[in-house]
């Protein structure tokens, strides 16, 4: 969840750092820090988010040409000065960086307690870096070599950055479970990030570390890589795909308002290669290889967390619709603690956008443990996930960078609209001329989705008259009911009301009682099977004098008639309602939450990518 940064080399560090540190905060912003090496190691934290931090060193010492920085999602400690990293070793000679949790941290510190060690912090980050102190110091050993040492007794997750005043220059990066790039500059400089935002302005060149890997950096020598178990590793070079202008707002007041309004494009760019609609054909060439396992599967399971948990339902409700393949899908965090029924004959489907999810990873490994062909959609290439299954497909959304995930969602939706088109098509449950209508109707989604967008004033308008309501109810059948379900989280996430999404016919089985002339409910009644059926669910909700804001069709009159308001979306097949219907749904949440006064971008107790359990 920590945002990790690091530089070696030739260029004055800091300004490297803190634009690093602004590029991750999305990451975490409980408290900021910076060390740089000079002529010995200066250490910035606080409290607060980045330009906390910039203040709080105003006119102090930043210099040094090596130096790492931190932005933290709290874990262990509340946020506050002493707990910010990085942590300084008891004798001042150590400083480290860390994302993740060491579980046997008291163990540990017991020990050093016991060793005389005293502590400044309630982390277990602080624990860790006087274990490599102690280790080092006992041994008379390299940087390198203590850090080794000390992860062999860590049980946990990790992903570090070490320095040390006897050796000002050299960086000592490690990963477990969490995510650690390196980047390699052309002029025998360094970077080292949580992911590569903070690296592209700089260098295309990166390395990503794998698990038990660890490297000694220093500026003008080669990348030297070994594993836990002193074995040396042969860096494999990649080039980065991102691009520096999709990290700027590009006008837009906040990143989130900006990935709203980008999604036609991340739409297209995720169907992109993909969908040959006069060839009739769909291709997904990073599943390629497992089709076959895929079209004999005896199962389907799906493990996602989030927002991504409510694509995997719209996935689920597609494939069985369109293959007709039994699927379940689990939240990753109770999937692997229940002890699940997995065969050979299984295909375990896991959704991220930062492909580095704990709990969706720690989903995998046991799924792939059991025979299981695992598979991927995820939005970071090299992530963890992307490199731990068997298969998979980018969504190619681009970087998000606003906490709460609007692109990504409809862009795994599109991807596992491709994945069911293209089961269905291949197991012939698909009628042929249904199977060329779905395609020539997936084609025309980012127009329509265009479209979409322009309801953005209007649902502005209708955000006033709600913006201090304390509860709102989200309503929606079939296909529509994971968008509620998504409406909702989106509300919460930003704006800090309290909301629920239902199926609609669920109403009246509880959360009817709820309902009064303060209560906003949220109807998601496009045209399809389901909508006399929602037409009934909102008459039962007006009678209770609930407030009705009702997502409708273009051109319905009858529950305009109905609704208190209405907001059109122009008309898809019913398979596709999810990529246009939540849209106004995104606009709805984000528009209250600035009416609001929140932090759009960096909700309060959130951090875009959580790798930790």
């Amino acid at each position: 969840m920590c945002g990790i940064v690091g530089y070696t080399g030739k260029k004055e560090a800091y300004d490297i750092l803190i634009k690093g540190l602004q590029r991750l905060e999305y990451r975490g912003y409980d408290s900021a820090g910076v060390a740089l090496t000079n002529d010995s190691i200066i250490v910035h934290k606080c409290k607060g988010k980045v330009a906390d931090l910039q203040r709080h060193i105003g006119d102090g010492d930043v210099s040094g040409h090596s130096g790492i920085g931190h932005t933290r999602w709290a874990t262990h400690g509340e946020p506050n000065d002493e707990n910010a990293h990085p942590h300084t070793s008891m004798s001042g000679e150590l400083v480290l960086i860390h994302n993740g949790i060491i579980e046997n941290y008291d163990s540990i510190k017991k020990e050093l307690l016991a060793r005389g060690y005293t502590f400044q912090s309630d982390t277990d980050t602080e624990v860790l870096v006087n274990l490599i102190e102690e280790i080092k110091r006992q041994e008379d050993i390299s940087l390198s070599e203590a850090v080794r040492m000390a992860l062999n007794e860590v049980i946990g997750a990790y992903a570090i950055v070490v320095m040390s005043k006897s050796e000002p220059n050299t960086l000592v990066a490690a990963r477990k479970s969490s995510p650690l790039v390196i980047g390699i500059g052309a002029e025998g400089d360094f970077y080292v990030a949580s992911d590569a935002t903070p690296i592209v302005e700089y260098t295309k060149n990166v390395v990503y570390l794998e698990d038990g890997e660890i490297a000694e950096i220093k500026p003008g020598k080669e990348l030297k890589l070994f594993t836990m178990a002193n074995q040396k590793v042969t860096p494999y070079i990649q080039e980065l795909e991102m691009h520096l202008e999709q990290l700027e707002k590009s006008g837009y007041e906040h990143f989130m308002l900006k990935e709203i309004f980008e999604q036609p494009r991340s739409i297209h760019d995720s169907m992109r290669g993909r969908l040959n609609v006069q060839q009739g054909l769909v291709h997904l060439g990073g599943v390629a290889d497992y089709e076959q396992r895929m079209i004999n599967a005896q199962r389907i399971i799906i493990v996602a967390c989030g927002t991504s948990w409510h694509a995997g339902l719209v996935g689920e409700y597609l494939i069985e619709d369109l293959a007709r393949i039994p699927v379940e899908v689990e939240y990753a965090s109770e999937f692997r603690y229940r002890n699940p029924i997995i065969s050979e004959r299984d295909v375990v489907i896991a959704i991220s956008q930062s492909g580095e999810t704990a709990d969706t990873l720690a989903a995998l490994e046991l799924a792939k443990s059991r025979g299981a062909t695992i598979l991927g959609v995820c939005n970071v290439v090299g992530s963890s996930i992307a490199r731990t299954t068997h298969g998979g497909s980018y969504t190619h959304a681009g970087p998000e960078i606003g906490v709460a995930s609007t692109k990504a969602f409809t862009s795994q939706v599109t991807v596992l609209t491709l994945l069911a088109l293209m089961l269905g098509s291949k197991r012939g449950t698909i009628e042929r001329s249904r199977y060329q209508r779905l395609l020539y109707g997936l084609e025309a989604i980012p127009e329509k989705v265009e479209r979409a967008l322009k309801t953005d004033k209007l649902v502005e308008e209708i955000s006033a008259k709600f913006k201090d309501a304390s509860n709102f109810l989200y309503l929606g059948r079939g296909y529509c009911f994971p968008v509620a379900l998504e409406g909702a989280l989106k509300l919460k996430e930003i704006s800090y009301i309290h909301a629920e999404g239902y199926p609609a016919a669920e109403m009246k089985h509880g959360p009817i009682a709820l309902i009064d002339e303060e209560m906003p409910v949220v109807v998601i009644a496009t045209k399809g099977p389901s909508y006399e059926k929602v037409v009934s669910n909102i008459q039962e909700v007006k009678a209770r004098k609930g407030v009705v804001i009702a997502i409708v069709t273009e051109g319905d009159e009858q529950v305009k008639e109905m609704a208190d308001y209405t907001i059109e979306i122009p008309e898809v097949d019913e398979i596709f309602t999810p990529l246009v219907a939540s849209v106004p749904l995104q606009l709805l949440s984000y528009h209250i939450a600035v009416m609001r006064g929140c932090n759009v971008d960096q909700p309060r107790n959130l951090a875009k990518s959580v790798t930790v359990e």
